[in-house]
């Protein structure tokens, strides 16, 4: 009996520590998806085209989160996505640029720009 009573425990500090990681990673995706998209929309806003906007927001969430596996891109893309939804007024003007990052015209910017929007047969993310 003794020795039911001792797995039980285990088991339960087991669960217990399980529930307490998975939460820790969905507070750092928060986090990192609201400073991918600060990024994204600030350099969009700024006149950079998607291009280098998105290297630059992908690289910071890819940064930020603790997780075994890496974010991908369309999830970083989604991420950006409803962080803007959720609170527009933080990022004015950002909604324009949010079909880019789902293949949208990414010529498009707030300021002429020089780059020249990638071709579209190129695979977005391919990287």
């Amino acid at each position: 009996m003794r020795r039911h009573g001792q797995r039980l425990t285990l088991c339960t500090l087991g669960l217990m520590s399980a529930l307490v990681s998975v939460a820790i990673p969905a507070q750092a995706a928060s986090d990192s998806e609201q400073k991918g998209a600060q990024v994204y929309c600030f350099m969009r806003s700024s006149g950079n085209d998607h291009t280098v906007s998105w290297n630059a927001a992908y690289t910071l969430i890819k940064r930020q989160g603790r997780g075994v596996f890496k974010t991908s891109p369309e999830h970083a893309s989604v991420m950006i996505t409803e962080a803007v939804v959720q609170d527009p007024g933080t990022y004015p003007d950002c909604g324009k640029f949010l079909g880019d990052l789902f293949g949208g015209d990414t010529s498009t910017t707030a300021l002429p720009s020089s780059n020249p929007a990638p071709s579209a047969n190129t695979e977005r993310y391919s990287y």
